[in-house]
């Protein structure tokens, strides 16, 4: 099978499931940009990381396939019954890493900017496409073109990315990059 189908060159897209729609369309937006963030994730993974959070990290990749697929397959059709669904405990899971991670980290006191080591840096930036994509979800949302669990997905997800980029920069002797504010000049 070739990778190229040329059915796209006039600006459409395939719906898993069947369907064409504008590869500009609010989905085509939302889905792409988990893509997106699964590909920061594992760009991510290529630094090193503690195994724990490595292996953790795999799961949300996988995780965030199936978000993806369920952005990209219209409800109601055949196709759909061969979705996973999105689980709750999905989120139940990352609040419970958070406040495990959260119990190691020293308390935060400041602002902090995205940086330290390159691992932590790269889940900074994961952490921001994600809010990214969250925003879009939003947008269909207010169409009822998403599900709910989508964005709580997502909500939850870069709280947890924000929580592990700090501990890989403690983990490996890192403290937080503070954020120093310019003095205002008068």
């Amino acid at each position: 099978m070739k990778i190229y189908t040329k059915t796209g060159d006039a600006g459409e897209t395939g719906l898993f499931g069947g369907g064409r729609i504008a590869k500009d369309d609010a989905l085509v937006d939302a889905y792409g940009e988990v893509d997106e963030l699964n590909a920061t994730l594992g760009l991510a993974r290529t630094f090193p990381l503690p195994a724990d959070l490595d292996h953790f990290l795999q799961r949300i990749q996988d995780q965030l396939f199936t978000v993806g697929a369920v952005l990209a397959t219209p409800p109601h059709t055949k196709a759909a019954a061969h979705i996973p669904e999105l689980r709750p405990e999905w989120v139940e899971e990352m609040e419970r890493h958070i406040d495990r991670y959260e119990e190691e980290l020293p308390k935060m006191t400041h602002f902090i900017l995205p940086g330290g080591s390159p691992a932590a840096a790269a889940l900074h930036l994961s952490r921001t496409v994600c809010r990214r994509a969250e925003r879009r979800v939003v947008t269909l949302l207010r169409e009822d073109k998403a599900p709910p669990a989508v964005a709580m997905y997502l909500n939850r997800l870069s709280d947890l990315l924000f929580v592990v980029a700090r501990l890989v920069n403690f983990r490996a002797g890192l403290p937080d990059v503070k954020w120093i504010p310019e003095k205002p000049t008068k």
